[in-house]
């Protein structure tokens, strides 16, 4: 007891940990420990360090590093292996199915499916009644011919100002549609490197460069619309291309001869007729 009551004292023996300044030997910081206090946060650090660790290792990939825990491959093929059994186990009790019958049609006996599916049924309580295919195949093609007929009229009726662009880029509009000096377009600015956005989907019917105007984009659009985009810096897609609405297509530039700073000129044409973009795009 004694022994006991000896070691528990020097474990509550009071000790100060005290830092000096090297220079002036002046005290800079000083702390009150003790064995105890010493032990029991160790403890409790070291316990909150390994519950991390586990934490990290088990909720991230690194838990496939640990011996014998399966990698995401393994694990795939685990679940795709099971699949195949529970397949196997379905046909070769399809086939054990098959074989009875037969056996059963070999005796001379009624296999076992056939007695199972008979219906307990008396002839009173069958109702019969008549159906004519010929009929209801024929609704049904008058049905779709109408639905066709209907939709048809439906895109014929909407029109240009039915369809909803999306704006080409975010800027301000410096230059106005003016087709009086072929200007059959708009100007805008945006900041350097903007992307550029297909007004619609489409398909890029040319995608390079001219003289004047730089690297050009022209889409095919429905309706017979076409949307250009002019003086870009790079173009991102080719001819052929599908794109659609709102997908970047270009960088806005400065790239022509006939180019007064980095802008995008934006022109929409509708049957070999230019329209003023302002008309149906909000910019």
């Amino acid at each position: 007891m004694e022994e006991k009551k000896k070691l528990y004292d020097k474990l509550k023996n009071q000790y100060r940990l005290i830092v000096y300044n090297d220079t002036t030997f002046q005290s800079v910081w000083s702390m009150k420990l003790s064995r105890l206090k010493v032990f029991t946060v160790t403890s409790l650090l070291s316990a909150v360090i390994v519950v991390l660790v586990i934490l990290l290792i088990a909720t991230t990939g690194l838990r496939e590093y640990i011996p014998g825990y399966p990698k995401a491959e393994y694990r795939q093929m685990l679940v795709h292996n099971a699949l195949k059994v529970d397949s196997l186990e379905q046909e070769l009790a399809k086939r054990d199915q098959f074989f009875k019958g037969i056996q059963a049609i070999m005796a001379g006996e009624v296999p076992e499916d056939d007695l199972s599916s008979q219906a307990e049924f008396s002839q009173e309580e069958v109702e019969f009644k008549e159906y004519n295919h010929d009929s209801v195949f024929q609704d049904e093609l008058l049905a779709e011919q109408l639905s066709l007929s209907i939709q048809n009229n439906v895109e014929r009726t909407i029109g240009i100002s039915q369809v909803h662009f999306f704006v080409p880029v975010n800027g301000v509009v410096t230059e106005h549609f003016n087709s009086s000096p072929d200007h059959f377009g708009i100007d805008l600015v945006s900041e350097p490197n903007a992307r550029i956005s297909a007004v619609l989907g489409g398909t890029v019917i040319f995608s390079g460069w001219t003289l004047e105007t730089g690297y050009v984009i022209y889409i095919q659009h429905e309706a017979d619309l076409i949307s250009v985009y002019k003086h870009n810096s790079e173009l991102l897609k080719s001819t052929g291309d599908k794109v659609n609405a709102g997908e970047a297509i270009a960088i806005i530039g400065n790239t022509g001869e006939i180019t007064t700073g980095p802008h995008l000129h934006f022109e929409l044409w509708h049957k070999g007729a230019a329209l003023n973009p302002e008309q149906y795009i909000d910019f």
